[in-house]
């Protein structure tokens, strides 16, 4: 006779709504119409301001052409009311954008790394911890303050001695051509580097410090020095998060005002050298809009159409760039 005790039955799965009742029942399709109705509302402000943002520019696109008006360089602001007079080319205004912005980017991204590594793997966590608080501060300080900052004290007493001394040992050289001036392409992406280093620098060491810790000890066991792991093991797995953080740095670069007004001279022409003046898209709209004629600001929503489609191509490339870094290292978090 078998002394086996006979299997218990299996417990059966409650019931979609039996362990819920009264109004608890509709709390998740509550919530899922929520965030769905949120998600459309955000959708929707985006589509109405481009639509109404381009229905204020479509005169100046009209008249000037798209592409004419990106490539134009003259300037000229017209007074009418109901038509479009003026001559509006926002070629040094893009160019403005593009070269503070890569500037910063060119600055900030490497010691960007630098610094996310120091803190994740080489100093000493007494050290780490308080830097780490100091970056992510640095990260919420206002944008005039930096402007502030690097157009009181940071140009003449860093700055421009660093800029004479580029000039006598480079001056052959187009981009670094004279007069100097302080102001300029080159001060306005110097202090931008030092405005998107804390953010980009918190981005990356979140990035390094998930990498997992057996891949690193594994590399250790192989012989590898300190070094060899950072370089081989951590930084390949990190790309694709280090890419997004660079994308976020340049997109807060294309977008920044105050700080590019007050140091890049406020000109409506572009110039080859960097210790040249001019205008971003955006320190332009600021410096202009507030005394614009009605002509002029339909020009200036031109120059915002234009602002928003290149912060959009950076974002779209950014996500393109992440996502395909993301399928070839097998990155699951992307």
């Amino acid at each position: 006779m078998s002394t086996e005790a006979p299997e218990a039955p299996a417990p059966e799965e409650p019931r979609r709504g039996t362990l819920r009742s009264g109004k608890g029942r509709y709390a998740d399709p509550l919530f899922k119409w929520a965030v769905a109705a949120c998600g459309t509302i955000v959708l929707v402000l985006l589509a109405l301001m481009v639509i109404r943002t381009t229905s204020e520019a479509w005169p100046v696109f009209a008249k000037e052409g798209f592409f004419g008006f990106l490539t134009g360089e003259e300037w000229q602001s017209g007074n009418s009311r109901t038509e479009i007079t003026g001559t509006y080319g926002a070629w040094p205004f893009i160019y403005g954008t593009l070269v503070t912005s890569a500037i910063a980017i060119a600055i900030a991204l490497p010691l960007a790394i630098m610094v996310a590594f120091y803190l994740t793997h080489l100093a000493p966590r007494r050290i780490a911890k308080p830097l780490s608080y100091t970056v992510e501060l640095l990260a919420a300080v206002p944008s005039v303050i930096f402007g502030l900052w690097g157009l009181h004290w940071f140009l003449p007493n860093v700055l421009r001695p660093f800029f004479e001394f580029l000039e006598s040992v480079l001056g052959w050289f187009f981009l670094f051509e004279g007069p100097i001036r302080g102001v300029g392409y080159l001060s306005a992406g110097i202090v931008l580097a030092i405005m998107i280093l804390p953010i980009m620098t918190a981005i990356i060491r979140e990035v390094i410090a998930v990498h997992p810790i057996d891949q690193r000890m594994a590399a250790y066991a192989l012989g590898s020095t300190r070094w060899e792991v950072l370089r081989k093991v951590v930084l390949p797995a990190s790309f694709s998060g280090i890419v997004a953080a660079a994308m976020l740095g340049l997109g807060r670069a294309l977008g920044e005002t105050i700080a590019v007004l007050m140091l890049i001279g406020g000109s409506q022409s572009w110039s080859t050298s960097l210790f040249g003046t001019g205008s971003s898209m955006a320190s332009h709209i600021a410096a202009t809009f507030g005394e614009a004629t009605p002509e002029s600001r339909t020009a200036l929503m031109a120059i915002g159409v234009a602002l928003f489609l290149v912060t959009m191509i950076v974002n779209i490339l950014a996500r393109v760039i992440v996502w395909r870094l993301g399928r070839m290292t097998g990155d699951a978090a992307v």
